[in-house]
């Protein structure tokens, strides 16, 4: 039986080649970052980002025979952002503005760190212009009817069905991140009171939310019907499993949530996502605060909510012809 590398904690890592020959060096201050990091309880997802960030400047710095901190200056930097820029994956396309954005402030922050230590006197990256993100528009909301469409879908005579009713009840009812719904286990289920205990969300913080009487139903019928069927080891304290009984990986996730709008007929982007984005608009179009939405989603500001407050052009439409003077007059 296949094991996810998720589940396991990852593979054993391989010598990455990077140059530690003394304490010195980049690939060793790194290192020694990220221990501070973990130390001090940041996010694992983040530290993740951020290793990958710092592994692709390392390889970039290498190739340029530039082997310390002391040696990277504005100039040096401004460089590896053009090549970022320049940069091409396998299958063509360049990297996001975002991509770009998350890989050259993982550095802003090594750097920031080495000068708090005293490593370094003066930042070479504290003043290095990142791109501007374009403004980047949500998916539009699924209807109630398609929502309705969608939870349908799985088949609640099989016990897996039941299982992805959940997890699609699940997600439209709170509106969490895949990750955050991977990473649930029995324990953060308060069946009583109704409500998802979410550890770790991003940005390392923690938030209870309510789950609602029909996300409850489905998940508790899974507990019962289902999830005794899927524990093969009967230790695997996560909420929800796959086939094989293991936690879920991001991707597997995703695509058993994009294949269930497919059948639904609903081709769209977001897949998980689009159901954090439907619970939020149709919590607001219902007379919910934003402030409300806010905890819910788990948003650090409320300007990050705020995006959901755009008005959809059709009630705009309605509005303007039911209370505009020169509009009603043709309604008369």
């Amino acid at each position: 039986m296949r094991q996810w590398a998720y589940n396991k904690g990852g593979h054993k890592a391989n010598p990455d080649g990077f140059d530690r020959g003394d304490p010195g060096t980049l690939a060793s201050l790194i290192d020694e970052w990220f221990r501070w990091l973990e130390e001090r309880n940041y996010s694992p997802h983040g530290n993740e980002s951020r290793k990958w960030a710092l592994r692709t400047f390392l390889h970039w710095t290498q190739e340029q025979g530039l082997r310390h901190p002391e040696q990277i200056q504005r100039n040096i930097l401004e460089s590896y952002q053009s090549w970022l820029y320049l940069y091409r994956k396998e299958d063509g396309q360049p990297l996001s503005v975002w991509t770009q954005c998350s890989r050259l402030n993982a550095i802003q922050c090594f750097f920031a760190w080495l000068c708090k230590k005293k490593i370094l006197s003066a930042n070479p990256a504290a003043d290095l212009e990142l791109p501007r993100p374009l403004h980047r528009s949500l998916p539009k909301a699924l209807t109630i009817e398609e929502v309705n469409m969608v939870l349908n879908i799985p088949d609640i005579t099989d016990p897996l069905g039941i299982r992805d009713r959940a997890i699609l009840e699940t997600f439209y009812a709170t509106g969490i991140r895949r990750r955050e719904l991977i990473q649930l286990e029995l324990e953060d289920l308060d069946h009583e009171r109704g409500i998802l205990l979410i550890r770790r969300g991003k940005g390392g913080k923690d938030r209870v939310v309510p789950l609602g009487e029909s996300a409850l139903h489905w998940i508790l019928r899974y507990l019962e019907k289902t999830r005794p069927v899927l524990d093969f080891n009967m230790n695997q304290r996560t909420l929800f499993l796959t086939g094989y009984g293991e936690r879920f990986s991001p991707g597997y996730i995703g695509t058993l949530v994009r294949e269930t709008l497919r059948k639904a007929r609903i081709f769209r982007e977001g897949s998980c996502h689009l159901f954090r984005h439907s619970c939020a608009t149709h919590m607001l179009e219902n007379g919910a605060d934003i402030r409300y939405i806010q905890q819910l989603l788990g948003h650090a500001y409320l300007n990050t909510t705020q995006i959901y407050t755009e008005v959809d052009i059709r009630q705009l439409h309605e509005v303007h012809s039911r209370t505009h003077p020169l509009a009603r007059i043709f309604h008369h």
